[in-house]
């Protein structure tokens, strides 16, 4: 148990020579095209709940992934094991399957022009000196400040902290073999709050590349405790028109849902609300949408996408005009586009803000819904139709009156964006997508 979890994996160099050896194999074998990706990841996650060990997790992962092409028939295999003989076998069965394959023009590696050739430095490893004990002992602490913030606090779903480090190499035949190392690390709790019969529960989480900028266990704890006190005594609230705010968590996942509408694979697919929607304006005037791939540390930092094609900085939304579509080599093919380095997704998306933080967008809305927790998976990609149950706080005269369940907010995204009068400074780095709290006018909200 007292073990370190500080990564001790295959390097960069070892990954990459198993890169090359797998290329070398596949050129053997005649192939016109092929590309290999390798992986190596460790880490640890401890899990603790009213103040005893409930789940300790080592884990040790390898992967080999091989697509070759063949004229444009495509064949992939993989493997966790690394040895000579099952990455020749890989091969051998990835050169097997592209006889088999549909012919797909579209087929084969991004352009040789598009490989990165300069890796910049991100700051992505940052392994952290984590013994399973001590990962135990911040667990317990986390939960601990939770339970003795508030007597209302009677029960947790446990506190969690985890630390992971993964190598990965990528190259093609186009001479292309890059690789580099990044960290995980998170602490997380969840706990119950109880009065007069009525319980609810909340959470909290810090995550971060580096464990020296996580919030402290402690403070996390308290936080989940003073979140779930706050939703108690909630209460449903009639069905009704009023502006809605989202906090930051919950706000990229707004935003995010047109991201996903404009990937390449809903666009060439025809099954997205914002179909060939490049060059119309689908914000209001104040929205951007910046993607920045090379920010220091960065949730979604990459020098270079799962293809090999160097990142760059550019405004997918600008003025709240679409500028362009979240393209990979193959989908920009289907599209008769350029790759946008996006293959695996997109890279730190950044929603500036044009307003203050969570209290004063709370005076901006003067009376309407805090909306604090989002239930279900009510978005139709297809259509834009949006519907979610929400748990959050009703708002009047700009200050928080009560709590809120069991309520439901709804409407059809493209209409659901161009109706958003402000977003927040309080920008929530925690992942892929930066944006601050988004206040929406007129959604519709449902309740008894």
């Amino acid at each position: 148990m007292g073990e370190p979890s500080t990564i001790r994996s295959h390097g960069p160099v070892e990954l990459e020579a198993i890169v090359g050896e797998m290329l070398d194999e596949a050129r053997a074998r005649g192939v016109d095209q092929a590309e290999v990706a390798v992986s190596h990841d460790l880490g640890l996650s401890a899990t603790a709940r009213l103040g005893d060990v409930e789940h300790l997790e080592y884990t040790n992962d390898r992967g080999i992934g091989i697509t070759v092409y063949s004229g444009s028939r495509k064949g992939s295999a993989s493997t966790s094991d690394i040895s000579p003989e099952a990455i020749r076998e890989a091969v051998s069965k990835a050169c097997t399957f592209a006889t088999f394959t549909a012919s797909d023009k579209h087929a084969g590696l991004a352009d040789a022009d598009r490989m990165a050739s300069e890796i910049p430095e991100l700051q992505l490893d940052h392994p952290w000196e984590l013994e399973a004990t001590a990962a135990i002992d911040m667990a317990i602490a986390c939960e601990a400040a939770a339970l003795k913030f508030d007597k209302r606090i009677t029960n947790s779903e446990g506190a969690s902290v985890w630390t992971n480090r993964g190598v990965r190499a990528y190259g093609n035949t186009h001479g292309f073999i890059g690789s580099y190392a990044k960290t995980g690390h998170g602490v997380s709790c969840s706990v119950l709050g109880e009065a007069d019969g009525d319980m609810q529960r909340d959470y909290f989480y810090s995550a971060s590349r580096d464990p020296a900028e996580l919030e402290a266990a402690e403070k996390i704890g308290e936080t989940a405790a003073s979140r779930a006190v706050r939703r108690l005594g909630a209460r449903k609230i009639a069905t009704t028109k009023a502006p809605v705010l989202f906090i930051p968590e919950l706000a990229r996942g707004f935003i995010g849902h047109a991201m996903g509408a404009i990937a390449g694979g809903a666009q060439y697919r025809r099954s997205s609300f914002l179909l060939d929607a490049a060059g119309e304006k689908i914000f209001p005037d104040f929205i951007s949408v910046e993607e920045r791939p090379h920010i220091p540390k960065g949730m979604a930092s990459a020098p270079y996408d799962s293809e090999g094609v160097a990142t760059w900085d550019r405004d997918i939304v600008a003025g709240g005009v679409l500028q362009g579509y979240i393209l990979s080599s193959y989908s920009a093919r289907r599209l008769g586009l350029e790759t946008t380095a996006n293959a695996g997704g997109a890279q730190n998306l950044i929603v500036p803000g044009n307003a203050g933080n969570l209290e004063t967008l709370l005076a901006d809305m003067g009376t309407g819904l805090l909306v604090e927790e989002l239930i279900g998976h009510g978005v139709n990609a297809v259509t834009g139709d949006y519907s979610r149950g929400a748990v959050g706080q009703w708002v009047e005269n700009g200050e928080i009156q009560y709590p809120v369940h069991e309520v439901t907010i709804a409407g059809n995204l493209r209409d659901l964006y161009s109706r958003i009068v402000a977003v927040g400074c309080d920008q929530d780095p925690r992942g892929g997508i930066r944006c601050g709290s988004i206040l929406v006018d007129g959604m519709t909200i449902a309740g008894s």
